[in-house]
């Protein structure tokens, strides 16, 4: 996950950072806030957006304020939820229409600022540091900035949002998740370590439930503790993360807010891999079970490789089996490769030589392309590959995606893809929305 070094994340123990304004903004109740907008009859009512139940995707992804005063909390099973919340309303995911709220949103944002990071669909950094002068300068002129902001993601899009303001992404994200909903906090140099320090260290970007029990161990209850921490001591336990982590409670992260592509709706930033993973609508006991659903996996990632003008050199496969325990396994390819026939025939091969399908099923499959390289990169030519035929391969899949992009994901299928009639009906591509993520880019 974390794949730079530590001396490519820009924390510089000693020295004084430049003075920033940086705005993080939080749409509360993001998915389920969409729903009961659009929804009128939903907003004096506990509402959930869930998973299908029949895929065993049954999981809350959202839940409005009146749901969460229920004790409804994300990533529950619905069942729970509704136990918990007879009237509950569920209602199912539209992705499409929240990446359209999420892009109107960060529409908003671009006004202020071409520095604009997104860090999933409902939250982004805004770097107002050339700003805050048009207002008058300072941290008054950032938090005017922020409330003219909220105002109008509440009056245009009718969602509210939560924005900390602050001089580095860590504390401006500490901010929006300080105060909920509809709120806005300002993390400055005065007072980061009376509001900062005195939370728990697992409030803190990037301190996980694994960190947080490594750090518990060593006594490191609170993001002040982390802070105070010998910084050997911790590197010894944590690696080099844990200088990291450090750097972020003591407020030393400059890393910059990477601009806004307003034209995509993404940020601009090397891509170094693309995976795509699904839970099964049934445990898959069969190899012939799993081969359909390996090849409905690498015709995603194989479409998201080609769309990016990039191709593999390795290939990697994730699986869970019934029992919830996990594994990863990896292997280099012979010759970089955007062909689904190729990914699958490796994604299947790494597969079954470390399932034997006897005494548990597979619960779900995730394949990943690595180690990616530039699809117009001369490449060395294997004597024990057919390049004509690879080339022709390539064509075809290029055809093959100019029909899907005109007539639809399931305009062509493999016949392989239709051995399940319950994966026949996934659209692997469309049904997995990729979110532009990672601070570590």
């Amino acid at each position: 996950m974390f794949a730079l070094p530590v001396q490519d994340i820009a924390i510089c123990p000693g020295a004084v950072p430049r003075e920033r304004y940086i705005l993080h903004s939080d749409m509360n109740c993001f998915y389920a806030a969409v729903e009961c907008f659009i929804n009128p009859a939903f907003r004096d009512s506990p509402v959930v957006v869930g998973g299908n139940e029949e895929a065993r995707h049954g999981i809350v992804l959202a839940k409005n304020l009146l749901a969460k005063a229920s004790g409804i909390k994300t990533g529950e099973p619905l069942w729970e939820a509704r136990n918990k919340c007879p009237e509950l309303i569920v209602v199912p995911p539209n992705y499409r229409l929240y990446m359209h709220y999420s892009e109107q949103a960060r529409k908003i944002y671009y006004d202020y600022s071409d520095l604009v990071e997104p860090f999933g669909p409902d939250e982004a950094w805004t770097d107002i540091t050339g700003t805050v002068y048009q207002y008058g300068g300072g941290a008054t002129a950032a938090k005017l900035i922020a409330e003219e902001i909220s105002e109008r993601v509440k009056s245009e899009l009718g969602i509210s949002v939560s924005i900390g303001i602050s001089w580095n992404k860590v504390f401006a994200k500490f901010g929006s998740d300080y105060k909920k909903p509809d709120a806005i906090t300002v993390v400055d140099r005065e007072n980061y370590k009376e509001l900062v320090w005195t939370a728990p260290v697992e409030d803190l970007l990037y301190v996980g439930p694994a960190t947080k029990k490594k750090l518990y161990r060593c006594g490191v209850i609170t993001i002040g503790d982390l802070a105070t921490y010998p910084t050997a001591a911790l590197r010894a336990r944590l690696g080099k993360m844990g200088e990291i982590i450090q750097g972020f409670a003591r407020g030393l992260d400059t890393t910059p807010v990477k601009a806004l592509d307003p034209e995509r709706s993404a940020v601009d930033y090397v891509v170094k891999s693309i995976g795509n993973g699904l839970t099964a609508p049934r445990d898959l006991k069969t190899p012939a079970d799993a081969k359909a659903l390996v090849y409905l996996l690498s015709e995603s990632v194989a479409a998201r490789l080609r769309e990016h003008k990039l191709k593999a050199r390795a290939v990697g496969i994730g699986v869970r089996d019934s029992e919830l325990e996990r594994y990863t396994r990896q292997r280099r390819l012979l010759l970089p490769t955007n062909i689904t026939t190729e990914i699958a025939r490796a994604a299947f091969a790494l597969l079954c030589e470390n399932e034997d399908f006897e005494g548990r099923g597979l619960r779900s499959l995730s394949i990943r392309a690595q180690d990616l390289v530039d699809a117009a990169a001369p490449t060395q030519t294997n004597l024990f590959l057919p390049e004509a035929q690879r080339k022709k391969l390539e064509e075809l899949e290029g055809s093959i995606d100019s029909l899907r992009t005109r007539f639809g994901n399931k305009s062509v299928v493999r016949g392989i893809e239709l051995i399940d009639s319950c994966m026949a009906k996934v659209d692997i591509k469309s049904d997995n929305t990729v979110h532009p993520v990672g601070y570590f880019r």
